[in-house]
Formats: C-alpha cells, sequence, structure tokens
C-alpha cells in the first residue's frame, strides 16, 4: 500500500482500523458454519461446566474452503476465526480447571488453516476479541457506546462486553486521525496545514482518553482479574494436535496488538530505546490484520512532522498520547497488579516496567 492508496482509501477516515461494512452477525442458518453461531452464544454456558473440554472435543468442527479467501469472503472467515479462536482459548484457559497443554485437532487444525488464509498467528487476539468483534443495534448511528455490543463473549458478565466494546470505540474515533493523515498525503504542506492536522489529531486523541476513562463505570477489577481475563492469555507450550507436535508458544490478546498507538509513533517518529520492549512490539506487529501493517509503513515512510508544527500544539498532541498511556498504566496497576503479584500481562510481558516507560519517552520528544 503507497500513500496514494491510503489516501483514497475511504474506509479509514470514516472508521479508522475497525473493518467495513460492520462485521458479520452470523452465519446462514442453513450453512454447514451455522454450529459455530451456536456454540458461540451456548460457550459461556458450557465454561461453568467442568465437562466442557470433552464437549468442545467431541465437536465435528467445519473446515473453511481454501478457495474461499477472496475479498468478499473476508467479513465470513474473520467471523470463523473469531468463533474458533474464543473456542481454542476457552479450551485451553479454562477458568476452575488446570490450564491446558493440548488443543484437540478438530479445533487446532481448522483454527490454522483460517489462520494461515488471513496470514496470522492461531491464537485470539486483538483483532478477533475487540475488531471484529460488535454489532451496532442502530445502523445509522455512530460506533459508540450504548450503540454497539459485542458478538461473543467468555462469559455472562456485562463487566466483558464493557471492556471490548471501550477498545471498539476508541478504534472508530481513531477515523480522526486518517483524517489528518489523507489532508497530509493531498494537501501542499504547509505550517498551516501541519498545525490544523496536529490540532485536530490531538483533538481525537483526547477523546479517545475520555472514552478510556470510562472503563471503571462498568467494569469491577476484581470481577475482570477472575472471571474473564485469564481466557485471553498467551499460550505456553502448548500442542496444536493434528498440526505439529512440538509444543507452541503464542501471545495472549492484549492492546499492544491495536495499531493506533503504533499509528501516531509512526505519524510523530517518537523515539523509543531499543529495548526488550520495542521488541515485544514489533513482535505484536505479527498479530495484527496485514493490511494494517501495510498502513503503518506507509505512515512510517511520511517525513517528520516536528520541524513544521508550532510548539504548543505539537507538545499537546504528545501530551494526549501520553495521558492516554498514563491513563492505562493506572488501569493496568488497578486491575492487574493489585490483584496479583504475577508481574505478566496476557501478552506474557513486564507490563508495568514498559507501560511507564511508553509514558516517559512520550513526553520527553516534546519540543523544550
Amino acid at each position: 500500500m503507497n500513500k496514494w492508496d491510503l489516501a483514497l482509501n475511504r474506509s479509514f477516515t470514516r472508521r479508522g482500523f475497525l473493518p467495513e461494512p460492520d462485521p458479520v452477525r452470523h452465519f446462514p442458518c442453513d450453512s454447514e458454519w451455522a454450529v459455530f453461531d451456536e456454540l458461540g452464544r451456548d460457550l459461556p454456558s458450557l465454561l461453568q461446566d467442568p465437562g466442557c473440554r470433552q464437549y468442545l472435543r467431541e465437536q465435528q468442527i467445519p473446515f473453511w474452503p481454501g478457495e474461499r479467501n477472496r475479498p468478499q469472503d473476508l467479513p465470513e472467515l474473520r467471523l470463523y476465526y473469531l468463533r474458533l479462536g474464543f473456542l481454542a482459548s476457552a479450551y485451553i484457559n479454562q477458568v476452575g480447571e488446570p490450564r491446558a497443554t493440548r488443543l484437540p485437532p478438530n479445533i487446532a487444525r481448522p483454527l490454522c488453516q483460517a489462520c494461515a488464509l488471513l496470514k496470522r498467528p492461531p491464537i485470539l487476539s486483538y483483532d478477533g476479541y475487540a475488531l471484529y468483534n460488535w454489532k451496532r443495534f442502530r445502523s445509522e448511528e455512530p460506533i459508540a457506546l450504548g450503540n454497539i455490543d459485542t458478538l461473543q463473549n467468555f462469559v455472562h458478565l456485562y463487566d466483558e462486553h464493557w471492556f471490548i466494546l471501550v477498545h471498539v470505540e476508541i478504534e472508530a474515533l481513531a477515523a480522526g486521525i486518517f483524517s489528518g493523515i489523507g489532508r497530509l498525503l493531498q494537501e501542499p504542506w504547509q505550517d498551516d496545514l501541519i498545525n490544523s492536522v496536529l490540532q485536530a489529531i490531538g483533538e481525537t486523541v483526547w477523546r479517545q482518553v475520555a472514552v478510556l476513562r470510562r472503563i471503571p463505570e462498568r467494569m469491577d477489577p476484581a470481577l475482570y482479574y477472575r472471571t474473564f481475563r485469564p481466557y485471553i492469555r498467551y499460550f505456553e507450550n502448548v500442542i496444536y494436535e493434528g498440526v505439529k507436535q512440538a509444543p507452541m508458544d503464542f501471545r495472549g490478546e492484549t492492546g499492544a496488538q491495536s495499531s493506533v498507538m503504533p499509528l501516531l509513533v509512526a505519524l510523530l517518529k517518537i523515539p523509543h530505546q531499543p529495548s526488550s520492549l520495542t521488541e515485544h512490539l514489533a513482535d505484536m506487529r505479527r498479530y495484527m490484520p496485514k493490511e494494517h501493517l501495510q498502513v503503518l509503513k506507509a505512515v512510517e515512510e511520511l517525513p517528520d512532522l516536528r520541524p513544521y508544527g508550532e510548539k504548543e500544539i505539537y507538545n499537546q498532541v504528545l501530551e494526549a498520547i501520553a495521558s492516554f498511556r498514563e491513563f492505562h498504566y493506572g488501569l493496568a496497576r488497578e486491575y492487574i497488579q493489585n490483584q496479583t503479584d504475577d508481574p505478566l500481562g496476557t501478552g506474557g510481558t513486564p507490563y508495568i516496567k514498559w507501560l511507564k516507560q511508553l509514558i516517559d519517552e512520550t513526553r520527553a520528544y516534546q519540543i523544550p
């Protein structure tokens, strides 16, 4: 994707990294894949039963036809991946049972096949958990809290719906960032243009901060930690039966797999010191949709805005980004660190130390 393709792709300026049209809600009732909708609906109840894993092992799960990999097939393929990804993470990480180390072949093989078509690792990631996992109640109204709900959950508690949906609205707001990037690609660069774009992007990020601050409204820290966070945990030494006999490791679902912050870092050229953190962030790109990676690469090729921006306007964008990261850091302390002695996040990282580094380095890049 070159910069002109990015400028002409209106989907990004309408809804950020969310798919367009809205995600497919279910498979045709007379199709062989309709079984996924039933399993998806029943999964939160099944997970209350110690016999859940046995039940899932017995299910006959159809493969996705390899030839159905055209652009028009993508919405249903994403739903197929979403349903299978939830089943896999539910099976391995069932709360109340010892963590499983083998994924049965009836789940492992079709999951690996679908993820190969999507060019991504075979585990539920941020795209399946959030980007493709929503619907609107009123299609003519915005993708925003109050007008959206999830397609799939691990638990019956609304806390999990809320956790996912806050991320969905944040993703939708990223359309404002893309609108600014589109102007940079299509209009001659002048100081007024740069400052106008930076002002608009800063306002967008502050709106995202305001949405993130709503997390505590409907999500209890103890419930989050005990009930549904375990299901998005990383896979460690898991054998995918019928695929590969050697154990495999994969990162769990995490907000670090969102492309929004990497987009802002790429646009503003925010420097982060090489470390285990930057290596981890680079690895997170393996879990992003391939079209998002193309966008990030295109934005990375744009010239640096810093020499053109007015100091106060430029610094306000960085402050908005740092504030977003700072509030997220506070959530991590309240919802994870205060609930456990485990220093690792769902992606398998020492998140507290790393999140603080991102905040500090973002603020350090402000124009003095």
